[in-house]
C-alpha cells in the first residue's frame, strides 16, 4: 500500500529557523518521513514576494536546506529541494491564477496582513498571489496531506477549492488535500510578549531563540524572558502565560510533562528553573548547529542532495503538468 504523500515548505528569509519553526514544523516533518512519501522545500519564489538580496538569498537558501538537513530529515527517507529548481511550480501557479476569482484572492487574510506595513499600493502583486502559489506547490505533487498551523488553514481551504474547480472543469486530474494537523504540538510564543506567536516578523530579537545561535546568547535570552508576579512555577495562561511558555519549552525538548515540571520546581522559583531549561535548550540544538554547520562547510555535497532532490520532485511535477496541459487544451511540444 502506497504511502500518503505530504508537502510543506521553508521560507529562506532569515539566518536560522527559530524554535518555534523547529517544534511546530520541522520536527513533526522528520517523524513524517517515517510514515510518509514526504516532499519539503526551501521556497525561494515565496520569498521574493518582498524585495530580496540575491546574495543573501542564495545563503540563507543554503542554510535553511541545511538546517533541514542538520533537524534529521534524510534525503534517503524524504525529498528535499529547493522551489526554483523545479519550474513546474511557476507554470501551475499561473494556470490557477487563471481559475482563482480577484474577490477570492481578496479575501485570503494573510495578504491584508503583510501588506499593512507598507500599504497596499507598495505591495507586489506576487505577494497578493502568493496563495495560488502556494496552492500549485501542493497540487503539483498530488499530496494527500499538509501539515498546517490554524493561521494557514484559509490557504488550504483555496487549494482545495481550486483543485475541485480544476477538475470539474476539466476532468479528474488532482488529488484533493487535506489539512495533517499534529495534536498536542507545542505553541511557543515570543520570549518578551507571550500574547504573540514567537515570529521574526512580529517578534523582537530578544523575543527569538534561534536554532543556530550561540549557547551563551540563548542562555542569556532564556534568563531575561517575561515571567510573572510571584516566583511559582506554575501552568496557567490566563495568568501566567510567560511561566505557561517556558513550561512548553521544557517538556517539549526534555519529554517531560507539566505535571512532573510543576513538581520538580514547586520550591526553586524562576531562577533555578530557567537556568535548568538554558541547558535543555542548549543540549536539544546544539547537535542541530554542529550538523547544520558540517553541512554548511561543504557547500558541493549539500548542492548535491538538493540537486538529487530537484531531479526525484520533477518526475513528479513533470507528469502532473503533462496531465494539467493535456487537460487545459495546450498542444503538446515536439
Amino acid at each position: 500500500m502506497a504511502r500518503p504523500r505530504v508537502l510543506s515548505g521553508i521560507q529562506p528569509t532569515a539566518d536560522s529557523i527559530h524554535l518555534g519553526n523547529y517544534l511546530g514544523a520541522v520536527r513533526q516533518w522528520v517523524t513524517l518521513q517515517e510514515t510518509h512519501d514526504a516532499f519539503y522545500c526551501v521556497v525561494d519564489l515565496h520569498a521574493i514576494t518582498v524585495p530580496q538580496d540575491p546574495a543573501l538569498l542564495r545563503r540563507r537558501s543554503r542554510v535553511a536546506a541545511a538546517q533541514l538537513f542538520g533537524a534529521g530529515l534524510d534525503p534517503d527517507r524524504c525529498t528535499v529541494f529547493v522551489q526554483s529548481h523545479v519550474p513546474e511550480h511557476a507554470e501551475l501557479g499561473w494556470i490557477l491564477s487563471c481559475l482563482t476569482g480577484f474577490g477570492e484572492a481578496s479575501r485570503m487574510t494573510q495578504f491584508k496582513d503583510k501588506s499593512q506595513k507598507s500599504g497596499s499600493d507598495q505591495a507586489s502583486v506576487g505577494l497578493f498571489t502568493y496563495p495560488i502559489l502556494q496552492a500549485a506547490d501542493i497540487l503539483l505533487y498530488q499530496t494527500d496531506q499538509v501539515p498546517i498551523g490554524e493561521d494557514q488553514r484559509q490557504h488550504l481551504e483555496l487549494t482545495r477549492d481550486l483543485a475541485q474547480r480544476f477538475n470539474h472543469r476539466y476532468g479528474q486530474t488532482f488529488v484533493i488535500p487535506g489539512p495533517y494537523i499534529v495534536k498536542d504540538v507545542a505553541k511557543i510564543t515570543d520570549l518578551q510578549d507571550p500574547s504573540i506567536k514567537m515570529s521574526k516578523s512580529a517578534s523582537s530579537p530578544q523575543g527569538i531563540i534561534d536554532v543556530l545561535e550561540d549557547p551563551a546568547l540563548i542562555r542569556k535570552k532564556i534568563a531575561r524572558a517575561v515571567t510573572d508576579l510571584g516566583s511559582e512555577v506554575r501552568f496557567d495562561e490566563a495568568d501566567k502565560p510567560g511561566v505557561t511558555n517556558l513550561l512548553r519549552i521544557y517538556g517539549a525538548l526534555s519529554g517531560m510533562s507539566v505535571t512532573e515540571l510543576e513538581g520538580r520546581y514547586a520550591n526553586s522559583g524562576y531562577g533555578a528553573f530557567k537556568k535548568d531549561l538554558a541547558e535543555v535548550v542548549v543540549d536539544a540544538l546544539a547537535p542541530i548547529r554542529e550538523r547544520t554547520e558540517k553541512m554548511l562547510a561543504d557547500e558541493a555535497e549539500l548542492d548535491r542532495l538538493l540537486g538529487e532532490g530537484a531531479a526525484r520532485a520533477g518526475v513528479v511535477a513533470r507528469e502532473t503538468m503533462r496531465l494539467v496541459r493535456d487537460r487545459m487544451g495546450f498542444l503538446a511540444a515536439r
